[in-house]
């Protein structure tokens, strides 16, 4: 099983579908590739979503908000963490750029 495909599981059981239904898969997997593309631009880096990151908590807090028709409320609800989130993969980028 790819990172990707246990990333999708891992998802999958945080948003509660137990079922298998290969429409749903579809929907939920292109709702995770918005997501991470969505959580790259906040970050200004290319994230890796390891096990019980923060980064990873975020990106499926994303995944709940698209799925439920309010990805536009995630921005202002979560916006201390994303300035954090950007904050971080910024003073990262300066100290490789400084080396």
């Amino acid at each position: 099983m790819s990172e990707e495909d246990t990333l999708l599981d891992e998802l999958k059981r945080y948003l509660d579908i137990t079922w298998e239904d290969p429409d749903t898969n579809q929907k939920v997997a292109g709702i995770l590739e918005r997501a991470k593309a969505e959580m790259n631009e906040y970050a200004g880096a290319e994230l890796s979503y390891e096990s019980n990151s923060w980064e990873k908590q975020l990106l499926f807090d994303l995944c709940r908000y698209i799925r439920n028709n309010a990805a536009e409320e995630f921005e202002q609800n979560f916006s201390s963490k994303l300035i954090a989130l950007n904050e971080k993969y910024a003073v990262e980028a300066m100290n490789r750029a400084k080396e």
